[in-house]
């Protein structure tokens, strides 16, 4: 690792304009690591030894941040949480330079500010404090509201949303730092297609993690923005340029940028899924286009398609999500039928048995209201139809001396139950 090392970092002492294209020679051989390639490559010492050539003025700070926001732009596409970046000189260094340019009165330096903060959420694996929250977030929002219509303009505008998405769930950012103007971005690429996926796939990561503290953006979500609708819209034609009849890695593991995407639109509807508990018509149309997804994945994108079973396993758990949804979309035939595949993973089997045995638990419970009541019984119907159909019975029976030992072996935090009486709705 160490001369790759040297190769990134050895020719930085030149001109400014060389330093540029150097950067972007760089940026190539950084793209095509592997995660623990680049893990082992990008360390503490190596940040130390950057910070240094900032403060010795072997390397401008123009090029310093450059460097650092495609160093930052791999580390979150590579889905890497935690650098430690916070213990070095260079963090500290940055948080100055953010506050010293958002007090100036007069000649503030707008690009420099957006790239310090682009920096600074790309790489903090913590929770922002209030007052850096209060300078980045509208800072970047502002940038991302370019109506440019320009590769550059789109590439400046996908960063700054990127590193917006990157302020985890758990930060109580207020409303009125981003709710207007992240309606804004979304309703303006809506009419006029404006946005890259990473960025559109960005600026909604952003908004459904804040549903963690602020309930009232389920409505905004559903009625509004309909996120939903949006979601399927954005996989589909993601999963248009994936060849699913291979393996499209090399042979260090790289994921392709549909990959890349699609996963991480997986992490953004899990979000919503937990955490929405308005009813909404397009749950039929996503859990469709997830199905399909899974059954055109499973033989050989398994990351993939574990992906589209793990999100059923979280809509499964929100009460507000119809079964009848669920059974429409398909979720009820694609875990039958992958119960009776002779080569079924633990991990796969146990999503697969969980989905069944909430879906089973809540058709037990009678309703006080006469409709609800009729409605559940018809659903309860039209379920142990497809149950009788793909001969869940006897596969039920089988699983039912390895549940134990599914339990053992499943890292899934619910334990499956072990009464065999639970997997159906007809007890």
């Amino acid at each position: 690792m160490v001369c790759i090392n040297c190769k990134l970092f050895s020719q930085l002492n030149k001109s400014v304009d060389e330093q540029k294209q150097k950067i972007e020679d760089m940026s190539g051989l950084m793209e095509e690591m592997g995660k623990e390639e680049f893990i082992s490559v990008f360390t503490e010492e190596l940040f130390d030894a950057l910070s240094k050539m900032i403060e010795e003025k072997k390397l401008s700070m123009e090029n310093a941040i450059l460097l650092l926001k495609r160093i930052g732009y791999l580390k979150t596409l590579k889905r890497i949480h935690y650098f430690g970046f916070e213990k070095i000189s260079l963090s500290e260094r940055i948080e100055k330079m953010i506050i010293n340019e958002e007090e100036k009165k007069e000649e503030k330096n707008e690009k420099l500010l957006v790239g310090l903060c682009e920096c600074y959420l790309l790489f903090y694996s913590r929770v922002p404090s209030s007052e850096f929250l209060s300078i980045c977030v509208p800072c970047l929002l502002k940038a991302a509201l370019k109506k440019e219509e320009s590769e550059k303009a789109q590439k400046e505008v996908e960063m700054a949303l990127l590193a917006l998405s990157n302020i985890y769930m758990w930060t109580n950012v207020p409303k009125e730092l981003y709710l207007s103007e992240i309606k804004e971005v979304i309703q303006y690429h809506q009419e006029h297609h404006n946005l890259t996926h990473l960025a559109y796939q960005s600026v909604w990561a952003f908004f459904t993690d804040r549903m963690f503290f602020e309930k009232s953006l389920e409505e905004v979500g559903v009625n509004e923005l309909h996120l939903v609708r949006e979601a399927v819209r954005e996989l589909e034609e993601l999963t248009k340029n994936v060849i699913w009849m291979r393996e499209k890695k090399d042979e260090r593991g790289k994921e392709t940028n549909e990959e890349l995407l699609l996963i991480r639109w997986f992490m953004t509807m899990k979000i919503y899924l937990r955490h929405c508990q308005l009813q909404n018509e397009e749950f039929v149309g996503l859990f469709n286009s997830i199905v399909q997804m899974f059954r055109a994945a499973k033989d050989n994108f398994r990351k993939i398609s574990n992906e589209c079973m793990y999100i059923f396993l979280v809509a499964k758990g929100n009460l507000s999500i119809e079964i009848e949804d669920l059974l429409n979309g398909g979720v009820v035939d694609v875990a039958l039928e992958e119960m009776q595949q002779p080569t079924l993973g633990y991990k796969m089997m146990c999503y697969n048995l969980e989905i069944i045995n909430s879906i089973s638990w809540q058709l037990k419970g009678k309703k006080k209201d006469e409709k609800e009541e009729a409605k559940r019984k018809a659903t309860k119907r039209k379920v142990l139809e497809k149950m009788e159909e793909k001969g869940y019975e006897d596969d039920i029976f089988c699983f039912n001396e390895i549940l134990d030992i599914l339990n053992e072996v499943n890292f899934y935090d619910e334990a499956l139950s072990l009464d065999i009486s639970d997997y159906f709705v007809n007890v």
